[in-house]
Formats: C-alpha cells, sequence, structure tokens
C-alpha cells in the first residue's frame, strides 16, 4: 500500500511540476520582456494564493526529488525488501517535509524585518 501510494505521489507531483514549469518560464520571458513586464509578473507571484501555489510547487519538488533518489536506490537493486520499503517511505515524506519547509522558510521568511 505504501509503495502504491508513494508511485502515485510521485506521478502527480511530476505533473505538478510541469506546470510550475510554465509559470517559470512565464517569469523568464517577463524577466527578459523589460523592467514593466518584470514589475507586473513580480507583483503577481506577491499575491497571496501565488505564494500559496509557490509553496506547493516547493514541496512538490522536495517530495520528488526525495522519491527519485529512493526509486534510483531500488533501481541498484537496494531497499527493495517490504520492511525497507516501508522505512524509506517514511523517511522520503519526512525528509521532503523538512527540506520543503526550509525552502518555504528561506523564501518568504528569511529576512523579512521584524
Amino acid at each position: 500500500m505504501y509503495t502504491m501510494a508513494t508511485s502515485i505521489a510521485h506521478r502527480i507531483t511530476g505533473i505538478v511540476l510541469s506546470v510550475g514549469l510554465v509559470v517559470l518560464v512565464g517569469w523568464l520571458f517577463a524577466a527578459a520582456s523589460g523592467a514593466e513586464r518584470y514589475a507586473q509578473a513580480s507583483a503577481l507571484l506577491s499575491t497571496g494564493f501565488m505564494k500559496l501555489l509557490i509553496a506547493g510547487w516547493l514541496l512538490a519538488f522536495c517530495y520528488h526529488l526525495c522519491n527519485g533518489i529512493r526509486h534510483l536506490n531500488w533501481d541498484l537493486g537496494r531497499g527493495l525488501e517490504k520492511a525497507e520499503a516501508r522505512r524509506s517511505a517514511i523517511v522520503v515524506v519526512a525528509v521532503a517535509v523538512a527540506l520543503a519547509a526550509a525552502l518555504i522558510y528561506a523564501a518568504f521568511f528569511a529576512g523579512v524585518p521584524r
């Protein structure tokens, strides 16, 4: 059950990251189009809703990265036993959440005057 759930989550996060890539490309195009377009894009990306989406994309990225490393380890023939697979699923989720929390903090809260 846990391997199936992590596999499905891996596929879903891949799709979510593809949507995020479209937003990233739009932001890069705005940056290349001049200061006015960049300011418009920055204003749009600074809204609360977009910040929530960016935080979700960061979480999806961290999970996809960690689970991808897990899959690479499986390709080497390691961690395929039931107990090891269950343990690695827990580690993947824990590390992904911790890494995402650190990145979200760095992106949105570090350097904010108090």
